[in-house]
């Protein structure tokens, strides 16, 4: 009988450290820094449910739009950020709407 209760308290704890790990584990995130008037890196491979953020490090506002108008952030002066979480793959190209030659995209795939 002790030997059955060890056993179940072994399996409570290790489903325990599942879960916590399991909830521990931070969702993915990437970067592009804008500067120059130009979105880097200008290609960004991501996974799904990746988690994108724009940080403007130029002296001017710029936007994030995409050219499907599925996400479009506000103008964002220096140092101000926006994030997007891409849940789908496909390839999302976007653009700054300030200054429309600024182009990029995000491709999203699984590994």
């Amino acid at each position: 009988m002790q030997q059955i209760l060890h056993r179940a308290s072994l399996c409570a704890v290790a489903a325990l450290a599942a879960i916590a790990l399991g909830a521990a584990a931070p969702a993915p995130t990437a970067v592009v820094k804008i500067d120059n008037f130009t979105f880097s890196p200008q290609v960004l491979t991501v996974a799904p449910g990746t988690t994108v953020t724009w940080d403007n490090e130029d002296d001017t506002p710029h936007t994030v739009v995409a050219n499907d108008k599925s996400f479009r952030s506000k103008a964002m002066d220096t140092d101000e950020r926006y994030s997007m979480t891409f849940a789908k793959p496909g390839t999302y190209e976007y653009f700054c709407s300030l200054h429309p030659h600024m182009t990029a995209k995000i491709v999203v795939k699984a590994p």
